[in-house]
């Protein structure tokens, strides 16, 4: 085997390495960090900004009080998305339905959400008990992370406007490969209040606190293999992601066939300094920004901002970066289809191009 080959099957075995020593510490911030990506291309192609609006089934996402604004008369929703990015190696998927409760606005839900790597070398077992090296022991595994909502949504009477709460309860299970998984379980609540042309948005996620249990499951043998190069394993792990609360407000602006809704989002987190628009602990904040434009209820073009973040370039001048989002949506009878352009991973210039579906079921008129 030449030089670069033994470098590359080097590189892959510390790369998993690290991957499986990373669960083994006690963290707080970034844990569950796949619910912070979004779903829905017509969403994402706003910048997620969009707790105040949102009003299909990827509601149970972004704000589960969203589903309350959904009319009986649309019946059952189905939603779908699929997004990939880094050259197809990361995969991002979620699947959702809705339907309407006997009381006009009130809605069950239910959303699946996964992302997750497939197709990584297991190298633990490349070398044999001699030092000498055999492929046939390499076996690929995947690294997942996968979230079931449960959503409940209704709509209050007030004496002006319209006033919607929702929420999730939500379970959570982590896993990489056969080496480590996790289960959690936590709680979302949203409200929304619509008057006039306004929409205003609440969204408190993981307001109980979520806290993931890991496990390890290592075989003697493949601890030796770690602990020989410098990792600790652990048996057993927490995980805590603290509370998250984004508020929003939306406007609705009309010109003859013309529809335009900007939307502007304060998102804070409590889990320490995060390099975002305002960093501090425990909160710091940040912001999206967004506008659709609807013609005839049947087109639909997005754009956005969002992920605004400080950097140093080499002499030391600090700029703000943001990332631009994009999107387009049709609506072809009881079929929408909605793109966007943008970056649901780390903001550092990977775009990825996301797709996503939503079809309703309506239920036939009676004649």
């Amino acid at each position: 085997m030449n030089m670069k080959n033994t470098s590359f099957t080097k590189s892959i075995f510390v790369a998993i390495a690290m991957l499986l020593a990373s669960v083994t510490g006690f963290t707080q911030k970034y844990s569950n960090e796949f619910l912070s990506i979004g779903i829905g291309a017509n969403s994402m192609g706003m910048g997620n900004a969009t707790v105040a609006g949102i009003n299909d089934v990827t509601a149970t996402y972004w704000n589960p009080a969203g589903l309350a604004n959904i009319p009986n008369g649309d019946g059952v929703q189905l939603g779908a998305m699929h997004a990939e990015w880094f050259a197809g190696i990361s995969k991002h998927d979620y699947l959702g339905a809705t339907i309407p409760m006997a009381k006009e606005g009130r809605r069950l839900a239910i959303s699946l959400i996964r992302n997750g790597i497939d197709g990584i070398p297991n190298t633990l077992s490349l070398y044999n008990d001699d030092g000498s090296i055999n492929y046939d022991n390499v076996t690929e595994f995947s690294a997942a992370d996968y979230a079931i909502m449960f959503s409940h949504a209704r709509v209050l009477n007030v004496k002006k406007g319209k006033l919607l709460v929702g929420g999730n309860a939500k379970v959570i299970y982590r896993s990489i490969g056969q080496f480590a998984n996790s289960w959690g379980f936590g709680i979302d609540l949203g409200a929304q209040y619509h008057i006039n042309k306004w929409k205003f948005g609440f969204m408190g996620s993981d307001i109980t606190t979520t806290f993931n249990a890991w496990s390890i499951h290592f075989s003697e043998a493949e601890k030796a293999v770690l602990e020989a190069n410098g990792n600790q394993v652990s048996i057993k792990s927490l995980e805590i992601t603290k509370p998250r609360f984004t508020l929003g407000a939306r406007r609705s602006f009309l010109f003859k066939k013309v529809e335009l809704e900007p939307e502007v989002d304060v998102i804070l987190t409590t889990d320490g300094k995060r390099n975002t628009l305002v960093s501090a602990d425990p909160i710091s904040i940040d912001l999206a920004i967004g506008m659709q434009a609807l013609y005839n209820n049947f087109l639909s073009v997005r754009a956005g901002v969002s992920q605004f973040q400080k950097s140093k370039d080499f002499n030391g001048k600090e700029t703000t970066i943001l990332r631009p989002s994009f999107g387009v949506g049709l609506k072809l009878g009881a079929l929408t289809v909605d793109y966007a352009y943008s970056n649901p991973s780390d903001g550092n210039n990977r775009y990825a191009h996301i797709v996503s579906l939503l079809f309703r079921m309506r239920p036939k008129e009676k004649g």
